[in-house]
């Protein structure tokens, strides 16, 4: 029988980049290449209040399973929203940070958060998780699959519900085929809306890979700062941490560029693989009507089109996407709270949050974008 053991790493870059890699399966957000950016450029780090305390489970020494942990000072960049429990914690005189989060930091992408192949592996890394988890006040699993997310459930965590809006590639041969099967004012609005951005002489060029050059990335990064101080806010992520993935996942990334009369206006980044186009970050230098939609949601569509990509998750919340066609789609996460009174509230308003969302989703479903079936 190979000898398993389960121990909490907190320098990733010590890990092995190829056995990390095998584990992941491709999926770019939890390449090995991914974390290294986010923690060697300082954007996911103990100062920043993500505190690395990834899992890994060794069977005869070689990596068989791994969890991307963190010990949280806050809750920010999460996308699932917690502020409530916290502030209920601070009220009645107990901390709910530092607590322990499975994530992958600033995106909201549901992947597998336990990177193993088989069950006994993935029950090892949540039995390992939770227990660390008693040295804090919770453990919080966010976006992991739905199997993940039944055995997270069997050993104990609450499940909470959330919606995304997702579009779907039904084979359509160019743009003009998907518009046709919108009803007539959703493709009337469309078709308004890009118009507005042509009028405005803004032109989009569609970059991937070796394409992005340094000053793209300048620029970028301009754009991305630029977003986050219009909302009085400070940006997660950082012109090196941009940089750096354009380096190591490049093949993974599609930036878009908008420009007027030679100069670049506007940019849109998105993270994509052969069959899912994620949108991730976007910013303007200067205001276009319907410039927003047009970067971030009409180049995707045609280039996820153009590339046979089924599904386009368009980010966290979003409703104005329905419009766009864009359906709702069902996200979870599972949460275990040390505190038992506090369990028993949060399951009580988890129960209550999970019937709004059912009614939530039914209201969208009647308000899909598409022609009605005769």
């Amino acid at each position: 029988m190979a000898e398993e053991t389960v121990r909490v790493v907190d320098d990733p870059a010590s890990l092995d980049a190829l056995a990390w890699n095998r584990l992941a399966n491709g999926h770019p957000f939890l390449r090995h290449e991914f974390f290294a950016a986010l923690h060697e450029t300082g954007c996911a780090t103990a100062r920043t209040g993500w505190a690395p305390q990834f899992l890994v489970l060794e069977r005869d020494g070689n990596l068989a399973g791994a969890m991307p942990l963190y010990l949280k000072s806050h809750s920010y960049g999460e996308y699932v929203f917690d502020w409530a429990w916290a502030d209920a914690y601070q009220r009645h005189g107990f901390e709910y940070y530092p607590k322990l989060l499975a994530a992958v930091p600033f995106s909201p992408i549901s992947a597998p958060k336990l990177l193993a192949r088989d069950e006994d592996a993935k029950r090892a890394l949540i039995r390992s998780a939770l227990a660390l988890a008693r040295q804090t006040s919770s453990l919080h699993v966010l976006f992991p699959t739905p199997a993940e997310a039944r055995l997270l459930a069997d050993a104990g965590c609450m499940l909470r519900r959330g919606v995304q809006f997702h579009w779907d590639n039904r084979g359509y041969a160019d743009f003009d085929a998907f518009l046709a099967t919108l009803s007539h004012d959703k493709r009337k609005k469309i078709k308004q809306e890009r118009r507005k951005v042509r009028d405005a002489g803004v032109t989009l060029r569609r970059l991937v890979g070796s394409e992005i050059e340094p000053e793209h990335w300048r620029f970028f990064a301009r754009c991305y700062t630029n977003t986050y101080r219009q909302h009085l806010s400070t940006p997660y992520l950082t012109r090196a941490f941009f940089e750096r993935l354009g380096k190591t996942l490049g093949e993974h990334l599609l930036l878009v560029i908008a420009e007027r009369e030679g100069r670049p206006i506007a940019s849109a980044l998105d993270v994509f693989t052969p069959q899912t186009l994620y949108g991730r970050y976007w910013g303007s230098m200067e205001h276009v009507p319907a410039l927003h939609f047009e970067a971030c949601y009409y180049q995707a569509i045609e280039f996820a089109i153009e590339r046979g990509i089924a599904v386009f998750e368009g980010g966290a919340q979003g409703e104005h996407k329905l419009a766009r066609g864009f359906l709702p789609a069902e996200t979870l996460s599972a949460h275990w709270l040390a505190h038992p009174e506090f369990a028993d509230a949060v399951q009580r308003f988890l129960d209550r949050e999970s019937a709004g969302i059912e009614r939530y989703l039914d209201e969208l479903n009647e308000r899909a974008p598409f022609k009605r079936q005769e």
